[in-house]
């Protein structure tokens, strides 16, 4: 806010430097009361013509989005006429302000005329007055004032405008704070509300189908996971099955899990091949997604008159398969990712799936937890994992391995969501 025509109050000549810190500290109290940047910034401007002399005044402070080439925003003029109020656009460094800015050290210029550095934004100002806004060590803005007449501060004015200053500065960062608290519960608020939409999307229950024991289960680090799992039946003796992981994380990335259920869901229903589902997912995905953001996946159909799984890999972590012999083989058959080509096609891959044999489907947050020492669970001991619980039930295996990742990486946890989707053949 600007003001341009309202005229500085004149300090009593008899004030003494004692009056002057009464008046600052009353003044301290009042604005120390409202979280509104603009009022405070307002009571300053109105009481600070009586403690120091001034014909012009100004409250500048650093542009947070300008980091890279940070500006001068002005947020409080006052003894300014109509022609004055061009806003200078000053960098840190440049003019008196600038240098200000710059050095955290304050500038007393009784005749500005002998500074080459003076930014002339005022015709008949003389004497100019700057002092540094600092939290945290850091400058965030100047407080500045002009006079008219030539050798018009003192020592005693810098002073009380220094402490004033510091004051101006306690306020502007508890305004910040009260502003961020109260974005951080609106988006608290909102990622709750994603948070239980996003489990609606998840399967209530694991499924059942003869000759098969199944379990699926998604281990959050936020509130809203990047990672999704679902199953679909398409005949009595028929599911749909799919895991995915999307880039990123929070809401863009549950967003991109919700398009996913959707579109594959519907394919489901339609009876398109895994392979042409995740193509017809693909395409939406190219055509709807920031360039930036893909999903990876895999989706296939569990047949268990047959015992067969027919699945496509869309750039997904292979499928890990543990033989009744123990034999652990990663089925390294698969594409690209969702949504990162138009043109990308997919291949249906079958898998005999025999008595004994256990088929488990998982996201990087798992094979991808580190501990402290930055050493990752990976493959081998996810691998080890299976071998152990291979006599377990698919729901107590995602338990063990679930436990086993938390033993492996500490306090630390994981560093992204898991998610795991184990098949047992009876």
């Amino acid at each position: 806010m600007i003001e341009e025509t309202q005229a500085p109050s004149t300090p009593d000549p008899k004030l003494t430097v004692v009056d002057k810190l009464r008046m600052l500290l009353d003044i301290t109290k009042k604005i120390s009361r409202s979280l509104d940047l603009n009022e405070v910034l307002e009571q300053v401007m109105d009481t600070l013509g009586s403690l120091v002399p001034y014909d012009a005044a100004g409250i500048y402070l650093l542009d947070e989005d300008r980091t890279d080439s940070p500006y001068f925003h002005t947020e409080m003029l006052r003894g300014y006429e109509l022609e004055d109020l061009v806003d200078p656009h000053l960098k840190v460094g440049e003019g008196i302000i600038g240098q200000v800015a710059a050095t955290g050290k304050p500038i007393v210029e009784n005749d500005v005329s002998k500074n080459p550095s003076y930014y002339l934004g005022r015709h008949r100002t003389n004497s100019e007055m700057v002092a540094p806004i600092i939290s945290n060590e850091e400058v965030i803005g100047v407080l500045n004032l002009e006079k008219d007449q030539l050798n018009a501060y003192n020592e005693d004015d810098l002073q009380i405008i220094l402490l004033l200053a510091s004051q101006i500065a306690t306020i502007v960062e508890k305004v910040k704070l009260h502003v961020h608290l109260i974005e951080k519960k609106r988006l608290q608020g909102q990622l709750e509300v994603a948070r239980q939409v996003q489990l609606e999307l998840l399967p209530e229950r694991d499924p059942h189908i003869t000759g098969f024991d199944i379990a699926a289960y998604n281990f959050s680090t936020e509130e809203v996971s990047g990672d999704y799992y679902d199953w679909v039946r398409i005949f009595e003796d028929q599911l749909g099955i799919v895991i995915a992981d999307a880039s990123g994380k929070g809401i863009p990335a549950a967003l991109l899990m919700a398009f996913l259920r959707a579109t594959l869901r519907a394919a489901a229903h339609v009876g398109y091949a895994p392979h042409i589902s995740l193509t017809k997912a693909n395409y939406l995905l190219w055509e709807s997604i920031d360039s930036n953001q893909f999903v990876t996946a895999i989706y296939g159909t569990l047949d268990a008159t047959h015992k067969t799984f027919a699945f496509a890999n869309a750039g997904h972590n292979p499928p890990l398969l543990l033989k009744e012999t123990d034999e652990a083989v990663f089925i390294e058959r698969g594409g690209l990712p969702l949504g990162m080509f138009r043109e990308t096609r997919f291949y249906e891959h079958f898998l005999q799936l025999e008595s004994g044999q256990i088929l488990v489907l998982y996201t990087d947050g798992i094979t991808e937890a580190a501990n402290e020492m930055g050493e990752e669970f990976e493959k081998e001991r996810l691998v080890e994992c299976v071998r152990m619980g291979k006599e377990l039930s698919a729901r107590e295996l995602i338990d063990l391995i679930h436990q086993e990742v938390l033993t492996f990486t500490g306090e630390k946890g994981l560093d992204d969501d898991g998610t795991l989707f184990i098949i047992k053949a009876m």
